[in-house]
């Protein structure tokens, strides 16, 4: 896709590169052919350094107007080869796309095989083999690490993946649909529609649920309106549902917090968090195996068994 929005662009860009190439050809040109006549000393230009030090007005020597020469010749071919003319792509069409699609398609085919080996073993066994724990932590270190942390025990709003919470399922097979397709999970911002002082009754209502400190009048307002509206994701009981993503409300684990300040706050203005789809990047083999980490990190049953 061309990065111009209009051909104008390229035409003037192109033109600009093949302006400069025919003046510099014309300028070295034309020095090459100036010469002394025989007998005859280069004047001096007027520039003195040290009081002695003058500069002649000497033509430049051969070798050097031929490195001159060399250099022109190798833009010319450079810009009839790739792109560097506007949008033109040149004869090779080269691409730093389509250069990266070669160089990670001769990677894959050198590695793939490494990854392809694990897709044999169910993820429960795999997750206890040393070798691919190893590198399913070396996967997790490189794609995952920056949002849940090099220790998997994530941050405000990313998921810790080493306890048996889980928005969506910690089962094998939910592990792998999520590496696979990602997550997007969003709250619906309520501040608009309750109003403040309503938030924070379903704001106490809710920290009852958890068992934590509430206010018993608000909550008592709030369990109405809860019976309302928040049932619909994280049913009666609040325990949410994995179905829809919708967090268990009765327990200790936040993902942003479970004061009655962070539960106001995520009342009144929503909450929306994202997963990245990883099967395109990473293909089956590196998704079973970071899989299976990821499954052992909250599967500490048994440890990791040695690759004999």
């Amino acid at each position: 896709m061309s990065d111009f929005v209009s051909q104008f662009w390229s035409y003037w860009v192109g033109g600009i590169v093949v302006l400069s190439l025919v003046w510099l050809i014309y300028l070295l040109t034309s020095q090459s052919v100036v010469k002394l006549p025989k007998g005859e000393q280069a004047g001096v230009t007027g520039h003195k350094w040290d009081g002695d030090l003058e500069e002649y007005n000497n033509p430049l020597p051969f070798w050097w107007m031929g490195m001159f020469y060399l250099t022109l010749g190798f833009a010319i071919v450079y810009f009839v080869l790739y792109p560097g003319l506007g949008d033109n792509p040149g004869l090779l069409n080269w691409t730093k796309i389509s250069q990266y699609e070669q160089e990670s398609a001769k990677k894959d085919a050198t590695i793939k095989p490494l990854y392809d080996k694990y897709l044999k073993v169910d993820i429960a066994t795999l997750s206890k083999d040393d070798e691919a724990h190893k590198s399913g932590q070396s996967l997790f270190l490189t794609y995952c690490m920056q949002c849940h942390g090099s220790d998997a025990r994530g941050a405000k709003g990313f998921p810790n993946l080493t306890d048996n919470d889980w928005l969506y399922g910690g089962t094998a097979e939910k592990i792998v649909e999520t590496l696979n397709n990602g997550r997007s999970g969003q709250m619906p911002a309520f501040g608009a529609a309750f109003g403040e002082e309503k938030v924070k009754d379903v704001a106490n209502y809710v920290l009852k649920l958890a068992s934590r400190n509430y206010d018993a009048v608000r909550a008592g307002r709030g369990e109405t309106t809860f019976a309302q509206v928040c049932v619909a994701c994280h049913q009666a009981d609040g325990k949410g549902s994995q179905l829809l993503g919708a967090p268990n409300l009765t327990d200790k684990v936040w993902l942003y917090g479970g004061s009655e300040h962070a539960i106001i706050e995520t009342i009144t203005n929503g909450r929306k968090n994202r997963m990245p789809a990883w099967k395109e990047a990473l293909g089956d083999g590196k998704v079973h195996l970071l899989a299976a980490y990821v499954y052992g990190l909250s599967h500490r049953e048994q440890a990791p068994l040695a690759t004999k």
